[in-house]
């Protein structure tokens, strides 16, 4: 069912974003893209805070914060980019219907992408709607939420690190004996998949440890604060 509905998100939101021309679609694919870097690298913290004001949130502060965070900053984002380009550019007739379709059909994966990452994060059972953390959750030939996550930990990683000590989205670093560099071990599905089968067994929505880590060190603590893309 997860599969079905990942297509119908996509087709949906293509035909959507494909309406606003191809200027207009490039625009959304790019306000959509950077929300999400941007949601991913700061929605653990607040989701922190969220479960520290309210204990009724604890189970739905991570949900709450990372779709809260996309919808907000895609929304103004979009709005950002009418009042600073409210005029479209001429194409050729088929580069433009080329572009709109292409950043449509983006938009449409990415936010798909985005939405199916999320899951992680909710309060339901480990395995729900044929959603399992391990499964390429696309008919079982893609994964979008961890194709999401390899270029989310990829542009924290490699693109936008301050230096080599510079804080990153998710994991620890390893130095393996014999080796010249340390290794970064992501987590994040592992941590909310072990986190939603103690809520599926009745324990406290205790929250994952912190995806943020300092970059250095062999496996030491993490820090709540933003990696700072």
């Amino acid at each position: 069912m997860i599969d079905a509905a990942a297509v119908l998100i996509v087709v949906g939101l293509a035909y959507i974003v494909a309406s606003e021309g191809a200027f207009g679609a490039g625009l959304t694919f790019l306000c959509v893209l950077f929300s999400g870097l941007l949601a991913m690298n700061f929605f653990e913290p607040l989701a922190n805070l969220l479960g520290n004001q309210s204990s009724g949130l604890d189970s739905y502060a991570d949900l709450v914060a990372l779709l809260g965070l996309f919808t907000l900053l895609t929304f103004l984002s979009r709005m950002a980019t009418d009042h600073l380009a409210p005029t479209m550019i001429n194409l050729d007739v088929r580069l433009y219907h080329a572009g709109r379709w292409l950043f449509g059909v983006l938009t449409g994966y990415v936010t798909m992408a985005i939405l199916m990452t999320s899951l992680h994060t909710a309060p339901l059972p480990r395995t729900f709607l044929g959603f399992t953390p391990e499964r390429k959750n696309l008919f079982n030939i893609m994964a979008p939420d961890r194709q999401w996550l390899g270029f989310t930990q990829h542009v924290s990683e490699k693109i936008f690190r301050r230096g080599r000590d510079g804080r990153i989205f998710d994991g620890l670093t390893y130095q393996a004996p014999g080796t010249k560099q340390p290794e970064v071990w992501s987590s994040f599905p592992i941590r909310y998949a072990s986190r939603r089968t103690n809520l599926a067994r009745g324990g406290k929505a205790a929250a994952a440890s912190p995806a943020i880590q300092t970059g250095s060190g062999t496996g030491g603590g993490g820090s709540t604060q933003p990696s700072g893309f």
